[in-house]
Parts: structure tokens; C-alpha cells; sequence
């Protein structure tokens, strides 16, 4: 009957629903697929993102944190993304920082690595190689700024030590060859000026007693003298540049570095006798810090730290000196509460011939004689000091078990 719809049709017209709706259910069964494999995929890529040990992390173009590894997580707990921008992290900053590797990567559209100074989350100093990289999209227009992070603050001090090391073992064969050179001529003079004086007191001897004629000879007897105690200051530094710069064979005996620090005080003991009894403080490690060494060569680095220290600290400060043992170490700390050293300074102490001191009071061949003679016995000697508060000198050294 016309405007009815016979069971043909009405069944066509479900056959066709029907083979829709399993299509659908197919395509869904495939999408869920899809979304598992991805789902497998994006755990895949996180889980690789996070077996490495640097710092990442997807930063939009407007600074903001989008996503990070593991290694973002453990430099800095607490922080999520989508919170805070990078600038706000790594510098505590409301505006980007400068110079900037991201911000220079997004002008550049290329990848861009700088080594900044960030404060970590313990409140300590490092430097950090920050290398930016612009991410694009499907239309190749940047988007997002990839963002790695890598500490490289014991790579540098080890660079630090080795071209130090290195300068150090150069400036030792030139301060070897000077001191030869030097010693050389001061040889002449001193024995010449000894030879002065012997005919002085000869030539006083038989002159007659003339009171101007005596004058004259203490005048030129105190001359000589004076050219004798330089050159013996000259022969000193002579000493100094040679102990630098040569690795003696001497035999090595067995020293108690307590003993150094004690028979050294001996020696300073002139050099207190002004100053306040209270001023060095002893706290000697009981347990006998026992190393292979020379007693005379330690002795001479312990009087060079306690003397530069003294020469740094006022009337009402202090230094200690400490030992301790500790594993396969022995250590040896020489503290004040002096003036301290300016930062630039640092690096430079121990270069032969360096020194903050005035012209006439020092040189600077004492700590770089120190290097030489620690490096020597197999240790190594550090600073640390704050400006206007004090220094602290650590030297490390192998420790001789039973």
C-alpha cells in the first residue's frame, strides 16, 4: 500500500544501522588500540627521559613549564609544572634571566648553551651547562623550547686543577732555571763580602786608633753586613724557587703529623712572644695521624700557613690548627678569622711570585713552595675563604695505616 514501508525495506534500513554500528565499534576498538600503543609509547619515551641523569624540561614560548624528567623532580623537589616559570625556579626571578638560553634559542630559532651560576635547592652555588633547543610544530613554526640541564661544576674544578697542575709543573722548570742563574752571581757576592769583612777586622787591627778612622770602618763593617744578610735572604728565595721546582730524592721516613704541628709552634715561638697566648689554638686529632713524608718540608708548610694566617688575623682574632684522621686521609686545617681573600685573589694564590701583601713584606713564593711540596707527598691543598671574615686552609694527605 503506498506511504507503508514493507519488511524489505524496514529490514534494509536496520541492516544498514547495524553495519554502521559494528563499523563504529570497530573503529573504537581500533582507537582504543591506538590510544594503548601510544599510551605504551609515551611511558616508553617518559621512561627514557627519565633514565637520564640531566636535567629536561618542554618550556612554552612564553617561559612556562610544561613537562620534565625525573631528573627535574629529584634538582627540584616540590616544583610541577604548569606552576611557575623557569626564570622563577632556577633564579627566584619575576623577570627572565640575562643572559638567557631559552629566550636567546626563541630569537634565534637554534640551539643555544650557556653555563650559568644557580643556587640549588641546598643553597649551594653551581654551574650549570643549560642548553635550549626550539621545538616545532606540524607547520614547522616554533612552539616549545626544549630545555637541558647539566651540572658541570666538578668538571670545571677538575679542569681548574689540571690546567693548574699543568701551570704549575711549567712555572716550576722556569723558577728552577732562575734560581741556578740567580745563585750563580749571589754566590760571588756573598763570598766576596765575606772576604770584605775578614779584611776589616784585620784592617782595624793594625790602624791606628783615629776616632774618624774608626768611623769609617764601622760604617763599611755595617755595609758588608748588610750585603751579607740580604744575600742570605736572596740564598732563601734561591731556596724556595729550587724546592719548587725540583723533586728531590730524599727518603721518605715515617712522620706524625702532630709532631710537624708541635716542633713548628717551637719555631714560632719567638714570633708569639707578643702576641696574645690565646691566639693559635691546638685540637690535634688523638688518634696519631701517621703519614709517609719529609718531617722538614711538612714543618716548612705548616710555618707557612700558620705565618700567613698571622699576618692576616688582628690582635683579637685566632687560628686553629686541626688534625684529623679520616679513612685512608690524614688532614690538616689551618683556620683564621683574618681579613680573609678577595675572590679574584683565589685562583691565583698559589702561583709563584703572587701575593697580597705589601711591597717589602712578602713575595710569594711560600704557598706555591706549599703546592709543590704537598703535590710532592702524593696530597692536595685547598682553600676557601670569605672576604672580611677569615680563610681556611686544608691540606689532604695520604694516611699510613699499621
Amino acid at each position: 500500500m503506498p506511504g507503508r514501508a514493507n519488511l524489505e525495506d524496514i529490514c534494509g534500513i536496520e541492516t544498514i544501522k547495524l553495519g554502521f554500528f559494528r563499523e563504529v565499534q570497530r573503529k573504537i576498538t581500533e582507537l582504543r588500540a591506538s590510544n594503548v600503543k601510544l599510551e605504551q609509547k609515551r611511558q616508553d619515551i617518559q621512561a627514557i627521559l627519565d633514565g637520564i641523569p640531566d636535567v629536561m624540561a618542554v618550556l612554552s614560548m612564553g617561559f612556562d613549564l610544561l613537562s620534565v624528567n625525573r631528573a627535574f623532580y629529584n634538582t627540584y623537589p616540590g616544583v610541577e609544572p604548569n606552576t611557575r616559570r623557569c626564570h622563577q625556579i632556577f633564579k627566584g626571578r619575576s623577570e627572565p634571566c640575562s643572559p638567557c638560553p631559552v629566550a636567546m634559542a626563541m630569537e634565534s630559532s637554534s640551539q643555544v648553551a650557556r653555563i650559568l651560576q644557580i643556587l640549588n635547592w641546598h643553597g649551594e652555588n653551581r654551574q650549570i651547562e643549560c642548553t635550549a633547543s626550539v621545538m616545532r610544530d606540524a607547520d614547522d613554526k616554533p612552539h616549545r623550547v626544549l630545555l637541558l640541564q647539566r651540572d658541570v661544576t666538578l668538571e670545571k674544578q677538575y679542569q681548574a686543577k689540571y690546567f693548574q697542575a699543568e701551570r704549575m709543573a711549567t712555572i716550576g722548570i722556569l723558577a728552577e732555571g732562575v734560581a741556578h742563574e740567580i745563585n750563580n752571581p749571589l754566590t760571588s757576592i756573598g763570598g766576596f763580602a765575606e772576604a770584605l769583612a775578614r779584611h776589616l777586622t784585620e784592617l782595624r787591627e793594625a790602624a791606628p786608633g783615629s776616632e774618624k778612622f774608626s768611623g769609617i770602618i764601622a760604617d763599611f763593617d755595617e755595609y758588608v753586613q748588610t750585603i751579607l744578610k740580604e744575600c742570605q735572604r736572596c740564598s732563601d728565595i734561591v731556596q724556595n724557587l729550587l724546592t719548587f721546582g725540583h723533586r728531590d730524592a730524599k727518603r721518605l721516613a715515617t712522620v706524625n703529623l702532630n709532631d710537624v704541628v708541635h716542633n713548628s709552634m717551637k719555631l714560632l715561638h719567638p714570633r708569639l712572644g707578643r702576641l696574645s697566648p690565646d691566639i693559635i689554638r691546638l685540637e690535634l686529632d688523638a688518634e696519631e695521624p701517621f703519614l709517609l713524608g719529609h718531617p722538614g718540608e711538612l714543618m716548612q708548610v705548616v710555618l707557612n700557613l700558620v705565618l700567613n694566617a698571622l699576618y692576616a688575623v688582628s690582635e683579637s682574632g685566632h687560628i686553629t690548627i686541626s688534625t684529623t684522621v679520616r679513612e685512608n686521609m690524614v688532614l690538616l686545617r689551618v683556620a683564621d678569622t683574618g681579613t680573609g681573600i678577595q675572590e679574584e685573589h683565589i685562583t691565583k694564590l698559589f702561583e709563584p711570585f703572587f701575593t697580597t701583601k705589601p711591597p717589602g713584606q712578602g713575595i710569594g713564593v711560600g704557598l706555591s713552595t706549599c703546592y709543590n711540596i704537598i703535590k710532592k707527598h702524593g696530597g692536595d691543598i685547598a682553600v676557601e675563604s670569605e672576604y672580611g671574615t677569615g680563610s681556611v686552609f686544608e691540606v689532604i694527605l695520604p694516611y699510613l695505616s699499621d
